[in-house]
């Protein structure tokens, strides 16, 4: 793993792992903040608990479990989009500047907000990164493309050789007549 990789991740993970605590140990004052986006998601989830606050637990407990999992680089690109799933309702939940009133709290709002949108673009990244190996699409497309060129090259070998044979046989078949 490079240099940047192995102190990156565990950058980008920390305020996940930090907030998802956070969330776990006190949902309550979140709960009210995130009533608008959880009420919505609970009707046409049925896995997901009933009570606002064991959504908002439920969200920092997979923050925290997929930080770890990113900020140790076992199962990063996983790991990432799984935060960047929880961080889309996160965000949408708890930095609504378009609604503040306030012009100093939209302003507040609105930098949150794009903070949060920065962090969700280098979690898309990270979902992508491949450490420099190839990707299982691109080594599977790559495989059949060669093996379509060594049918072919068969193909050729055996028509190649067929016609010689086929000529053999024929001379053959008029001496043994």
């Amino acid at each position: 793993m490079s240099l940047l990789r192995r102190v990156g991740r565990p950058m980008l993970a920390s305020m996940f792992v930090a907030g998802g605590l956070d969330s776990v140990r006190r949902p309550e004052p979140l709960a009210p903040i995130a009533e608008p986006i959880v009420r919505p998601v609970t009707a046409h989830v049925a896995a997901l608990p009933d009570r606002t606050e064991q959504v908002v637990r439920l969200n920092g407990a997979v923050q925290v479990a997929a930080g770890l999992l990113l900020a140790s680089g076992r199962v990063p690109r996983p790991a990432a989009l799984v935060i960047a799933a929880t961080l889309v309702p996160t965000t949408l939940a708890g930095h609504r500047f378009w609604q503040a009133e306030d012009p100093a709290e939209r302003a507040q709002q609105r930098i949150h907000f794009l903070k949060n949108l920065s962090m969700l673009g280098g979690l898309l990244i990270a979902a992508d990164d491949t450490a420099g190996a190839p990707s299982l699409l691109w080594r599977g497309r790559h495989a059949a493309h060669d093996l379509r060129r060594e049918a072919h090259l068969v193909r050729g070998t055996a028509r190649a050789t067929a016609r010689p044979a086929a000529a053999v046989g024929g001379m053959r078949a008029k001496l043994h007549a």
